[in-house]
């Protein structure tokens, strides 16, 4: 039961029993009248009577009636204390139940101003789409005839050797197999220093950067220092040099082990990115790698793009199909995102 409705039954009891009281009070009172009346008709017969027994028979009565109006008279006051508690009682309810109420009428102004923002956020966000399909609209329109795939690998030598050639070759071949293999070029660079990065971005302005080899549980990308071995780049230093790439740059590819932040933090500046939640093996690598190439080079979405490519390990029974992850820009999806044009 809500507590405004106990207040108002509370309300309701203490009406009904001053009501009741007041009742009691009236019988009270007409017994007083009665004994008034008594008493005068006794005292007539008095004066009326020469009988001495007579006489003081009546007193006797009188004096009874006498007692009975104090008896009434000290209900009387009994009942009027019942009636301002209850009156009291009543008061302190009628000001529950309005307080109650401007409680109740605040509430329900919180829940009419909740459901209004929720409505307006509803027809922003509905805007917002609205604008950003029709943005995808004229993005469809504006896809390139061809975009360039950037493969960068880096195999350290003091790190277990990869085999990153089976690969790029895995790639290209299944590109050469797709319907749109005029539409995708791959461009490979092989022991990748950090310098050489940027350097590999400015020159083939890239749609996609492809990185392949090692990474590390502290989301580092591992590349190669001037003498062939390891050298990690920091999460920060990965997500600043690609915000600052060319326009083309739409997706990153972490083919890496442990890069899933990577992937998520350049979906700041970057459409789409993939990376792995954990280590991966070879085989899986470049499977899921070569699968996902030969479907955009169909000319499908990146999101179906990356199912598809999930859906190749396990036809092919390798048990890492969880491996990989696809992070999107806020706002975007990437079902909504091609890369080709499919005309």
């Amino acid at each position: 039961m809500a507590l405004i409705d106990i207040y108002r039954r509370g309300y309701q009891d203490c009406s009904s029993k001053i009501a009741t009281a007041r009742t009691k009070r009236s019988r009270e009172l007409e017994n007083i009248s009665k004994e008034h009346s008594k008493i005068i008709s006794l005292r007539n017969q008095m004066n009326n009577s020469r009988s001495e027994s007579t006489i003081k028979s009546k007193a006797k009565e009188i004096e009874r009636c006498n007692n009975n109006i104090g008896r009434f008279q000290t209900n009387i006051a009994r009942i009027d204390k019942e009636i301002t508690n209850f009156e009291k009682k009543k008061n302190e309810y009628d000001q529950k139940i309005t307080n109650e109420e401007i409680k109740i009428n605040k509430q329900n102004q919180q829940k009419v101003d909740k459901a209004n923002k929720e409505q307006a956020r509803i027809m922003t966000n509905l805007s917002h789409s609205v604008k950003i399909h029709d943005q995808e609209i004229k993005n469809l329109k504006k896809l390139p005839n061809k975009i360039t795939v950037l493969f960068l690998a880096s195999n350290p030598r003091d790190q277990a050797q990869l085999s990153l050639d089976i690969e790029v070759r895995s790639i290209n071949d299944q590109i050469l197999k797709a319907r749109h293999r005029d539409s995708v070029n791959l461009v490979s660079g092989w022991a990748v220093r950090a310098g050489d990065i940027l350097q590999y971005i400015n020159t083939h302005e890239p749609t996609i950067v492809h990185f392949s080899g090692h990474g590390s549980s502290n989301d580092e990308l591992v590349l190669m220092n001037n003498n062939d071995e390891t050298k990690l780049v920091s999460l920060e230093a990965i997500v600043q040099a690609m915000s600052t790439a060319n326009e083309n740059l739409r997706l990153i590819f972490f083919n890496t082990c442990s890069s899933y932040n990577q992937a998520l933090s350049v979906t700041e500046h970057i459409e789409c990115a993939i990376g792995m939640n954990q280590s991966i093996t070879d085989d899986a690598a470049q499977k899921f790698s070569a699968q996902f190439y030969s479907s955009i080079s169909f000319g499908f979405s990146v999101q179906k793009s990356f199912n598809q490519a999930k859906a190749a390990l396990m036809l092919e029974g390798i048990d890492e199909a969880d491996t990989p992850e696809l992070y999107v820009k806020d706002g975007l999806s990437a079902d909504d995102i091609y890369l080709i044009s499919a005309d």
